[in-house]
């Protein structure tokens, strides 16, 4: 089992590549999921856990919104562009809650 320190690494590893999506598409987003993923089960019954949760339902959330977005900016420009400021606006929201949550060493809630 992995300590806490190293989770909370990797943790942040995901936090970063969130960030970076913005910057080199979505593989820094698909390389940070798979990250929780492949971590998971080391996360549970720890604060750790939550953010790992939190950070799969943000790729889920970023991956359903840029598609939607880029399906509605076909149709419609304007629509198809305000879903993806839209979830732009929401995926660093997620970022930065998340991030000050680790940093702070407490648990994210994951009603949002």
């Amino acid at each position: 089992m992995k300590e806490t320190k190293s989770l909370k690494k990797i943790a942040a590893s995901v936090y970063l590549c969130q960030l970076l999506t913005f910057m080199l598409a979505g593989l820094p987003l698909l390389i940070g999921v798979a990250l929780n993923f492949y971590n998971k089960e080391e996360a549970i019954g720890t604060w750790i856990e939550s953010h790992f949760e939190w950070q799969i339902k943000t790729a889920w959330i970023a991956l359903a919104g840029f598609s939607i977005g880029g399906i509605f900016f076909a149709l419609e420009p304007f629509f198809g562009v305000a879903v993806l400021i839209s979830t732009v606006m929401l995926m660093v929201y997620r970022i930065v809650i998340g991030w000050n949550a680790l940093n702070d060493d407490k648990t994210v809630d994951n009603s949002n």
